[in-house]
C-alpha cells in the first residue's frame, strides 16, 4: 500500500479513477466528488491533481478530479445512491 505524502507514515488506498467520459462535467471541473457526485467545498475536499484525457477523436484536454476528504461519508453516499 502506497505512503501518503501529505501525511509521511500514514497508509492510503489508491484507486483508479474512473473513466472521465463516465463523469459530468461538474465532477469533471472538480465540483463535485468523481465517487458520490456530492458538492464539493474547498478544504473539505482531497484534489486528485490534474488528469489529461485524449480522446481518439478530438483534442487532448485537462480535467480536475477531486473527492470528498471523509472517504466514509462519501463510501455511504455511494452505498445509498439510487440504481
Amino acid at each position: 500500500m502506497p505512503l501518503n505524502r501529505r501525511r509521511p507514515g500514514i497508509a492510503m488506498t489508491v484507486r483508479a479513477l474512473p473513466p472521465v467520459s463516465a463523469l459530468t462535467e461538474q465532477q469533471q471541473r472538480g465540483w463535485r466528488c468523481i465517487w458520490c457526485d456530492y458538492p464539493l467545498a474547498a478544504g473539505l475536499d482531497v484534489d486528485l491533481g490534474e488528469q489529461r484525457a485524449r480522446p481518439q477523436d478530438g483534442a487532448a484536454y485537462s480535467w480536475f478530479p477531486r473527492a470528498c476528504a471523509d472517504t466514509e461519508l462519501c463510501a455511504s453516499r455511494v452505498t445509498q445512491a439510487p440504481a
